[in-house]
């Protein structure tokens, strides 16, 4: 996180995504948001150069990458440099077979707004504040992910 001029700490989050025009809408409205985004990427190896870089304090990764990598397996050294993770992707079962790397999943196709919420509610509870309600769409694999304590 980073400090914004009135003092409202900005979230930073990344974006792994294969498709350009959906992870630039993405970044677009997230950015519009008020939220800072880091360079878009497509390959594992590229997302996991800017996580560690950057520590972003959420990446939306796709299952599907460019170069036939992995959107389950980013997720795995994701998480293990503490970076949570929400999968978006058309591959449900499989997103769903992701619960012990990701914190959730929302499913393709979503709309902007539906996005917003989505990442809003999981950066809230991450932080501790259970008080925003949750999208239907949006499937939240392990509550027990959001007792950890806020960063610093």
């Amino acid at each position: 996180m980073t400090a914004a001029k009135d003092n409202k700490t900005v979230q930073t989050l990344m974006i792994v995504e294969d498709e350009v025009l959906v992870s630039i809408l993405l970044r677009d409205e997230l950015q519009k948001a008020g939220y800072k985004v880091l360079d878009l990427t497509d390959r594992l190896d590229a997302a996991m150069e800017v996580a560690k870089a950057e520590k972003p304090d959420l990446a939306l990764v796709n299952i599907r990458l460019a170069k036939g990598d992995d959107g389950i397996e980013l997720s795995k050294h994701l998480k293990g440099l503490g970076i949570p993770v929400l999968l978006i992707s058309g591959q449900v079962s499989r997103a769903s077979s992701a619960k012990t790397v990701a914190i959730g999943s929302m499913p393709k196709p979503y709309d902007p707004e539906e996005m917003l919420l989505a990442v809003a509610y999981l950066l809230a509870r991450l932080n501790g504040d259970d008080t925003l309600p949750k999208l239907h769409q949006l499937e939240v694999f392990d509550d027990s992910c959001f007792d950890r304590e806020p960063a610093a």
